[in-house]
Formats: structure tokens, C-alpha cells, sequence
């Protein structure tokens, strides 16, 4: 089995759901701002590669070549804005809260 196939195999299904979902979006993203793909690897610093198999949702991509097509689409903000705890009901519920600078693991009781 080559190492493509194997890492697919272990990827969690929701994950890889997500991948076909960002590529779809990607695609249709580029397709509504009227740019071959081409234009967009070259916008974003990427190869013709990269974008072609984002669009395709096979993953692999760093996460540095997706924020830059993004980026190159004019959407990394929408991504970014999405990711913000405070954009949340509950970061916004604990927005008071200082946050901590590290969060240890809790050790569990043997009576739960």
C-alpha cells in the first residue's frame, strides 16, 4: 500500500468530509470571481498542483498554501473570523474570563 493511500485511510471521516467541503467552496469561490485556477496559483504563490488537488478535495495541502489561496480568492478573513473564540457564544460568554497562559491535563480520581 503507498504512503497516499495509507494516510487517507487513517484520516477520520469528518475530516475528510471537511477537505471535500473547503475545496468545494474554494472552487466555487474562484468560479464566482471569475479566475481560472491557473490565476489563482499564481496569485497565491502556489503551484497549479496544490490548487487543483484542493479543488479536488484530497487533501495534503499545508495549512499556509490553503490560507494563501484563500487569500488569493479574497475570503482568508471569512476563515479567520470563523476561528475566533469570541466570535462564539461561548467566548463570548467567557470573555471576562482571564485566559490561562497553559492548560495542564486533569488527573482523574479513581472514583471518577
Amino acid at each position: 500500500m503507498d504512503s497516499k493511500r495509507r494516510s487517507r485511510d487513517f484520516t477520520p471521516l469528518a475530516v475528510r468530509r471537511s477537505i471535500g467541503e473547503v475545496g468545494d467552496s474554494a472552487s466555487r469561490w474562484r468560479r464566482l470571481r471569475g479566475l481560472t485556477q491557473a490565476q489563482v496559483a499564481e496569485r497565491a504563490g502556489v503551484s497549479l498542483g496544490v490548487v487543483r488537488r484542493l479543488e479536488a478535495g484530497e487533501g495534503g495541502a499545508s495549512l499556509e498554501n490553503v490560507l494563501r489561496i484563500l487569500r488569493a480568492l479574497g475570503v482568508a478573513r471569512l476563515v479567520t473570523d470563523a476561528l475566533d473564540p469570541f466570535n462564539s457564544d461561548i467566548g463570548r460568554l467567557r470573555a471576562e474570563q482571564e485566559l490561562p497562559e497553559r492548560v495542564r491535563s486533569k488527573r482523574l480520581s479513581a472514583d471518577g
